[in-house]
């Protein structure tokens, strides 16, 4: 492979073959693609009764703009998620012994696809364009090169920006797993958080600075942080940054950074206005693209009717269903989600929220009980929908239809991770 940084665009394309496991079976009601008949999905046959729920109707229903008919999908069970063969194992990188051990002890063996092929690219010092469905593994992909690039040059400063506070923490907490006994230190700069002590730890010496543009533009403008020390730079879920409306702190961020540098983009998709921002921030960039599919092939989708129906009820039936195990439920409202949550205490059920108003520290008490198991259900807006990984989801179910169907896609993306089965059941007025 050439890694040379010049030279015609390069792009690498990763695949699988996905197979369907003999005998698998789906608890819920399947009416319509995959073994529909003609005339199924009509009024009198629609009724979703709970703990089931219906697939596409044949005349067209669209609800914010949003086909139904989009959201009804038979998960293709599979032996595994993608049968793809890496190039490399962990150990077969060359990063420092102290880093190996550190990988090792996470239990990381085998690379995903996006980690076999980013990590040499990061390693020579290329900018790289990372275009990944959620769940892929690009924390690691991006953060194991770049400890080692660290390792080797103490006085090396990286940034890694991102959209959210949750995202931020949770890519500390992976840092933290991947370095000890390094010495290298990272500093979190994010909304909600004490303002004094993010702008003390940054006078403290810190190797990475990971953050929310606001946040990290706020530290700038108050003398904190001074970007021309970073040649290093990741935009992670850019696009989601794009939609949230950071393209003014992203091109002043990026204008405060020195020449040249390396910069590594990732984003879920790629339309003109991403496109623009890689040709205004990359020069000549790797592209890895392991995107797949819009929705996970691992989560049978579904809606159920409520129209007529106290919604409350029919959530309450469906999530004592056998087989829902850990729920995250999605609604429009910050008001709504937390009212949602405390009717769901009162009906006996270990419920958490979190939402635009919470704390902080609120937001990641609840978070760790949903991790723990010690919550079963996270009632949540869509501030959870992008980046988090949460083990082990077994349904999402969307309360509130969501605003557009790329949210959708990225709700439902908490589910059928690592492989696993996973369902997606959205209410339908």
């Amino acid at each position: 492979m050439n890694h040379s940084s010049n030279g015609p665009r390069r792009i690498v394309r990763v695949t699988g073959k996905r197979y369907r496991s003999p005998g698998s079976r789906t608890s819920f009601q399947n009416t319509g693609r995959g073994g529909a008949r003609s005339g199924e999905g009509r009024p009198g046959r629609d009724r979703a009764r709970s703990g089931s729920f219906s697939r596409t109707s044949p005349r067209k229903h669209v609800v914010n703009g949003i086909d139904i008919s989009r959201l009804t999908q038979k998960a293709v069970i599979t032996e595994q998620a993608e049968q793809y063969v890496p190039e490399h194992r962990f150990a077969d990188f060359p990063v420092n012994e102290l880093l190996q051990r550190n990988i090792h002890a996470k239990g990381y063996v085998t690379p995903t696809p996006i980690q076999d092929k980013t990590i040499l690219h990061v390693l020579h010092g290329q900018d790289v364009v990372g275009i990944a469905n959620t769940g892929t593994g690009k924390t690691a992909a991006f953060l194991i090169p770049l400890l080692e690039k660290v390792m080797k040059d103490k006085n090396g400063k990286v940034l890694i920006v991102v959209p959210t506070r949750e995202l931020a923490l949770q890519i500390h907490d992976e840092f933290k797993g991947f370095s000890p006994r390094t010495g290298l230190l990272a500093v979190t700069v994010i909304g909600g958080a004490p303002l004094g002590l993010q702008v003390r730890d940054l006078r403290h010496w810190h190797h990475f600075v990971i953050g929310t543009p606001g946040r990290i533009r706020d530290m700038i403008e108050r003398k904190a942080l001074d970007l021309s020390k970073f040649r290093t730079v990741v935009l992670d879920e850019a696009d989601r940054m794009l939609d949230m409306g950071f393209i003014g702190e992203m091109r002043y961020l990026m204008g405060l950074m020195p020449k040249p540098r390396q910069t590594l983009f990732f984003s879920a998709t790629i339309s003109r206005e991403i496109e623009g921002l890689i040709g205004e921030f990359l020069v000549n960039p790797v592209r890895i693209s392991v995107k797949t599919q819009e929705t996970s092939k691992n989560v049978d989708q579904g809606i159920i009717r409520t129209s007529g129906k106290d919604k409350i009820e029919v959530l309450a039936e469906l999530l004592r269903s056998e087989g829902v195990d850990k729920a995250l439920v999605f609604g429009r409202t910050k008001h709504g989600v937390e009212k949602l949550a405390r009717v769901l205490q009162k009906h006996g059920f270990l419920a958490e929220s979190i939402h635009g108003d919470k704390t902080l520290g609120q937001r990641k008490r609840a978070l760790e009980a949903f991790k723990k198991h010690e919550a079963k259900i996270l009632v949540a807006t869509d501030v959870a929908a992008r980046g988090l990984d949460i083990p082990n989801v077994t349904h999402v179910i969307n309360y509130d239809m969501p605003a557009t169907y790329e949210d959708y896609v990225h709700r439902i993306g908490r589910t059928g991770r690592a492989g696993k089965a996973g369902k997606a059941i959205t209410f339908v007025e």
